[in-house]
């Protein structure tokens, strides 16, 4: 089983950024999950800020791509050489050990994903690959008393997907995934600004937007910002002046469906559970749930309390991180290979 001196390492490899946790160091890397791939000889040109940086900007033979869609691997060779540089970082090139690898994945991913996963991370240099539920992670991670016999709601809102669940007894009781998260944010309000205003913007542009101006509820003190991007009918560059209420209203599609994946979950919570719940409130994670009055909106709309973990960016890479270091106590809520 686990050698004494083999390094362990929690990755949360997310659908916007990949994070890890190494024992002994803490989080030791937080980098985003885009891959630029030469398509000449589909060979990997950079990880992480650097592809990022490529993102809309590169010429027409590389491709910057994110191989996680949905919080699941869409390009199974990427995401393996993408796990490959990150360990690479964490822990030298040369390894004469090689180190036990923990990566978190949806509740809801298939058994074949999940193999996916375990498969890229082992071929990827770990000597173990182990698979935790993200959900449970995020719970870990965010100070949650798992372990209890009592229920905690806890609602994880990251890149590509909506995790919801309740956890008792240190196991996941009832979960619901949404594929919805802050990507789909962008997009709607990349498709927004094209549909009222004939401007076409790109990514990183939207989520500045979304970051400065974004709320889940129409803001007391209207803010406004300026938009770069091209005219969709003359086709040259143009800057327009969009309001955070026109924000508000293009998001708001998507927030209706992580509600809807909150409210499934409340639905088919067991009573003694229920009452749990309504007494401590959910806890939100993930970095969506950073949007201004996202916790307002879900307590206004299910009468249950909400409120943002302390850093909602770590909890599911400390959670991960725990969860390795204390194999022994999770061990029925982890997948090995």
């Amino acid at each position: 089983m686990s050698n004494l001196f083999s390094q362990r390492i929690g990755i949360d490899l997310g659908t916007a950024n990949t994070l890890i946790y190494v024992k002994g160091k803490g989080i030791t890397l937080n980098e985003p999950t885009v891959v630029a791939v030469s398509e000449l000889d589909n060979k990997v040109i950079a990880v992480g800020n650097e592809a990022k940086h490529m993102l809309g900007r590169t010429p027409i033979n590389i491709i910057a791509r994110r191989p996680m869609q949905d919080g699941v691997v869409a390009d199974y060779s990427v995401t393996e050489a993408m796990i490959r540089y990150f360990l690479d970082q964490v822990s030298g090139k040369i390894r004469f050990i090689k180190p036990e690898v923990m990566v978190c994945a949806p509740a809801g991913v298939t058994s074949v994903e999940r193999r996916a996963i375990l498969d890229a991370t082992l071929s990827a240099g770990a000597r173990t690959a182990y698979l935790i539920d993200e959900s449970l992670a995020a719970a870990i991670g965010s100070g949650i008393p798992v372990a209890e016999p009592s229920g905690h709601m806890i609602v994880d809102i990251g890149g590509g997907t909506t995790e919801v669940a309740v956890v008792s007894l240190g196991g996941i009781v009832v979960y619901h995934t949404a594929r919805v998260g802050g990507n789909k944010l962008d997009e709607a309000i990349i498709s927004y600004i094209r549909r009222k205003h004939d401007l076409i913007i790109g990514e990183r542009m939207a989520e500045h937007v979304k970051v400065t101006i974004g709320s889940a509820l129409p803001l007391q003190e209207l803010k406004t910002i300026e938009v770069k991007g091209r005219d969709a009918i003359a086709g040259l560059p143009k800057t327009i002046v969009i309001s955070s209420s026109e924000v508000t209203e293009a998001l708001q599609p998507y927030l209706n469906e992580m509600l809807a994946a909150v409210k499934t979950v409340l639905e088919e919570t067991p009573p003694e559970l229920s009452s749990d719940i309504v007494d401590k409130g959910m806890v939100l994670s993930g970095g969506t749930s950073m949007l201004k009055n996202l916790d307002r909106l879900f307590t206004q709309e299910t009468g249950v309390p909400a409120h943002v973990a302390e850093d909602p960016l770590l909890c599911v890479v400390k959670g991960t991180g725990i969860a390795i270091e204390n194999l022994d106590r999770f061990k029925r809520n982890i997948t090995g290979r």
